[in-house]
């Protein structure tokens, strides 16, 4: 089974998740469009949905699914998105499509996040995948000596020879270099520094479910 495959198998396998009648969370990212073509199959039993990015709100909308402003709700039962990395407490790294801080912040609004991945995401211990964080522009190089040091190298994320500018309008660095063994702390501890917006650490934010796309099929991992 492809990759492709294994992200289409995890994104049908999600629905199961989506609560009839209520508007649900949608991330951001490849998987996750996987996940927003499934649920255009449903689209007549949910009002609408709370997107985490542009990219995102415009697939949903071209599949006649109504996008509400995260402002509109005052909860929402599920958040489903993808993870460049979990671990085995349903800590996560996410980031790599730049739309972290909409992201958490669409999390934080949801009940339970449900996370679709394929296998090669799992991990014993979150840092391999450089770690995103998004960053005031005049701020990143103070950003970028904290982590240095803790041993990281941090490196301007860069597209068609400039600085990548996310739906926020700002910069993310990326960090390479980390041993993250202890989320919850490290996700406290760079939130505090100033000219952070989001670091890509979803220890608060963490994964209630992950469904994993393996070779044998869709592995759900439920986690305390």
């Amino acid at each position: 089974m492809t990759q492709d495959e294994l992200k289409a198998e995890v994104g049908r396998a999600a629905l199961q998740y989506v609560v009839a009648g209520e508007i649900v969370g949608v991330g951001t990212g490849s998987t996750v469009n996987k996940f927003i073509d499934a649920l255009a199959t449903i689209k007549d039993q949910i009002p609408g949905a709370v997107s985490s990015s542009v990219a995102s709100t415009e697939r949903l909308q071209a599949l006649g699914i109504q996008v509400f402003d995260a402002n509109e709700v005052t909860s929402l039962a599920v958040y489903i998105d993808g993870a460049d990395e979990i671990d085995h407490q349903g800590y996560m790294v996410k980031g790599g499509g730049a739309a972290l801080t909409r992201e958490k912040i669409v999390a934080s609004l949801a009940e339970r996040f449900v996370c679709i991945a394929d296998a090669s995401k799992r991990v014993q211990t979150l840092g391999v995948f450089p770690l995103p964080v998004e960053v005031i522009p005049m701020a990143a190089a103070q950003i970028a000596r904290h982590f240095a040091a803790k041993g990281g190298t941090a490196t301007l994320r860069m597209k068609d020879g400039q600085p990548l500018v996310t739906d926020n309008g700002q910069h993310i660095l990326d960090v390479t270099g980390l041993v993250i063994a202890d989320p919850l702390a490290f996700e406290t501890e760079v939130n505090q520094w100033a000219g952070v917006i989001t670091v890509g650490v979803f220890a608060h934010q963490k994964a209630a479910v992950c469904l994993l796309g393996t070779e044998q099929g869709v592995e759900t991992l439920e986690f305390a």
